[in-house]
């Protein structure tokens, strides 16, 4: 039986670390996106931030970007301008809605819940993995917010 020092075993183990880090550091740089909308380049977050081939989109809410202001029609027209700033952010980034690989949903009104479903799964024919919950008080008063983690096929 071969017995190591703690000593070497720590050195192995750390250059091992340390080599594993630095190569995943050249394939999976952080890249913190600018908006492709120009009234949001002075906001606090990224539209998408670039983990190697993944993208993580923040939330949109249901908010014509012309206007700044939330289209009108309640859950299932803020659902579908929702998917339409998705589908917008993506497309920046030459990604399409059958790159998106997971969902997280917030509705202001669970009871929003069937009605919200029924405009989303005309975006979504892939079924990605999905979160749906209801919170109270969502962003610029709007009924849903849905943010998306898309991946980039080579």
């Amino acid at each position: 039986m071969i017995f190591f020092s703690k000593t070497i075993l720590f050195a192995f183990l750390s250059f091992f670390v340390v080599s594993t880090i630095q190569a995943q550091d050249t394939t999976d740089k952080v890249i913190f996106h600018k908006s492709h909308e120009p009234k949001k380049t002075k906001a606090p977050f990224s539209d998408a931030v670039q983990v190697g081939n993944l993208f993580f989109l923040s939330g949109q809410v249901g908010m014509d970007h012309t206007t700044r202001k939330l289209v009108e029609g309640g859950i299932q027209a803020e659902t579908k301008q929702t998917l339409e700033n998705i589908k917008a952010v993506l497309a920046h980034h030459k990604l399409t809605m059958n790159d998106v690989v997971k969902c997280t949903v917030i509705l202001a009104d669970i009871d929003d819940f069937k009605s919200f479903n029924e405009i989303y799964t005309t975006y979504f024919p892939q079924k990605p993995a999905r979160t749906t919950f209801a919170a109270k008080g969502l962003a610029v008063n709007a009924k849903i917010e849905i943010e998306c983690i898309a991946i980039k096929k080579d």
